[in-house]
């Protein structure tokens, strides 16, 4: 009879949290109505993913091979941002770069989530000696500055895409581990993962159906709110010359190469700042928002 009454505590606790989980696309369409700041963040994201992915469609003009007799031009009606100092449409080269600066924001934030959340949820959920030791190499991994790695990372392994995307997951995951694991500690001692405990139910299966799905809203406002600061961190790299490298391009690289010419062809530096200073504010914007609308602490409708 115990066992039944446990299944049936059981049943119940988790048919709420399916209509909990309904209810996320009301949440959502709450923060729609309220958060006119968050929604302005999503379209601009997302009207900005669309141009810098169309860019070879919409501009004329070629983003590497430029046009001297045209050089460090201002802003006009041809070229809307100016050119560079080969002749280059500034815009053109601003949309090019975005596919980079924004790749390097998500790919490595992705990478350092999924590490981050596998380790956080072990040692939340096992405790003991799991605990301590995974948490104890997180606290190695935060004790050095995350730009000062992420630099002495680049110098062993040199410029490039793919190595600035494994530099920026290795120094991001602590900090996510910390997060995934605060909230599995405290999701581990509810009634409905006890209830699942006390019939047999298996560790990995508590996991990953009771405890990663109840971690999902605070780990998706930790990821929007961590992709800006993988982009300031890449240019930061691109900006000291261990970052992206010719010929391709990002925006920290745009505004390493335009500061020489700051009193002549200001726009040249000043483009890129002002896109890294827009997406950083979208992305805090729309972190603020999701997580009106995500938390049930802060939900009081």
């Amino acid at each position: 009879m115990t066992w039944f009454r446990k299944n049936a505590a059981l049943s119940e606790e988790l048919a709420g949290q399916i209509g909990e989980s309904q209810t996320l696309g009301v949440q959502l369409r709450r923060m729609a109505r309220k958060n006119k700041l968050a929604v302005a963040s999503a379209i601009f994201l997302v009207l900005l993913l669309l141009s810098a992915a169309l860019v070879s469609v919409v501009s004329p003009y070629d983003a590497v091979n430029g046009d001297p007799s045209i050089r460090l031009q201002a802003p006009s009606s041809a070229h809307w941002l100016g050119t560079d100092e080969m002749g280059r449409d500034v815009l053109t080269r601003l949309l090019y770069g975005a596919r980079i600066s924004l790749a390097v924001g998500v790919v490595p934030t992705l990478i350092s989530m999924v590490i981050g959340v596998a380790i956080g949820v072990v040692a939340g959920y096992m405790g003991g000696w799991i605990d301590y030791a995974l948490m104890r190499l997180a606290d190695v991994m935060l004790a050095f500055p995350s730009l000062l790695l992420a630099m002495v990372i680049m110098y062993t392994l040199g410029g490039g895409v793919m190595n600035i995307f494994l530099a920026l997951a290795l120094v991001g995951w602590a900090s996510v581990a910390r997060v995934a694991r605060s909230e599995t500690i405290s999701l581990k001692e509810s009634e409905y993962v006890q209830a699942a405990r006390s019939i047999g139910v298996s560790s990995g299966r508590i996991i990953l159906r009771h405890i990663l799905p109840n971690c999902l809203p605070a780990l998706i406002v930790l990821f929007t709110l961590n992709i800006p600061s993988a982009i300031l961190s890449e240019s930061s790299l691109s900006f000291l010359g261990v970052g992206i490298q010719l010929p391709n391009s990002s925006w920290g690289l745009m505004v390493n190469m335009g500061r020489q010419f700051l009193y002549n062809a200001p726009w040249i530096s000043l483009a890129p700042s002002a896109a890294i200073m827009l997406v950083v504010l979208a992305c805090n914007f729309l972190g603020d928002g999701l997580r009106d609308a995500l938390d049930p602490h802060l939900n009081n409708e």
